[in-house]
């Protein structure tokens, strides 16, 4: 096992992850009810695009970091962690720049009217149904999870290894669970782009 690289200090820490977590929370629910009128030159949804690609990215790390973790090679599995953390960051500061700049796409809108006729309706079929089972179980859970990975990151960083572990039995599928439907909802929705 990894010697500890953050001293535990387990109330300051709880406050802090308990009011980023909140704020992280927030200025996503309310930037996503705005949108921004400005011409950047290039199409905004190569924010979408990139962060399909960085959570693919971070899929793959979380399951090269589970496999390390198995070998014993705590350090690769450290590495492969804080790279995951670090791209979700950057997601994250994409992810609000896309909603801001983009607005929101509706699935099925093929004439992006913003408004979902009954022949759009038909010709999507019951795979709306399924996009919006992905969608809604995957904002959910995106929307709940930040607060168990930094839990699970520091009882790591703090080598509380058997809280960390137990932590990352339920993190880990739910970060993964994330982080593969990401890229199956822009998959879904980018046809319906402006």
């Amino acid at each position: 096992m990894l010697q500890a690289s953050l001293k535990k200090n387990d109330l300051k820490v709880k406050q802090l992850i308990w009011i980023f977590s909140l704020v992280v929370f927030s200025a996503v629910v309310l930037l996503s009810n705005y949108k921004l009128n400005v011409q950047l030159g290039f199409d905004v949804h190569i924010f979408a695009g990139v962060n399909a690609l960085i959570n693919s990215t971070i899929s793959v790390l979380l399951i090269a970091a589970l496999t390390a973790v198995k070998s014993k090679q705590y350090l690769t599995h450290k590495r492969l962690m804080i790279v995951a953390l670090v791209l979700s960051i950057i997601f994250l500061i994409f992810y609000i720049a896309h909603h801001l700049l983009a607005g929101e796409a509706k699935f099925g809108d093929a004439n992006h009217d913003g408004i979902v006729s009954s022949e759009e309706l038909a010709s999507v079929g019951s795979i709306r149904i399924v996009y919006l089972i992905i969608l809604l179980s995957h904002i959910f859970l995106a929307a709940v999870i930040l607060p168990f990975i930094l839990f699970t990151a520091y009882r790591g960083l703090t080598a509380d290894y058997l809280l960390h572990k137990k932590l990352a039995r339920y993190t880990w599928p739910l970060w993964l669970y994330v982080s593969v439907t990401g890229p199956i909802i822009y998959w879904m929705i980018c046809p319906y782009y402006r």
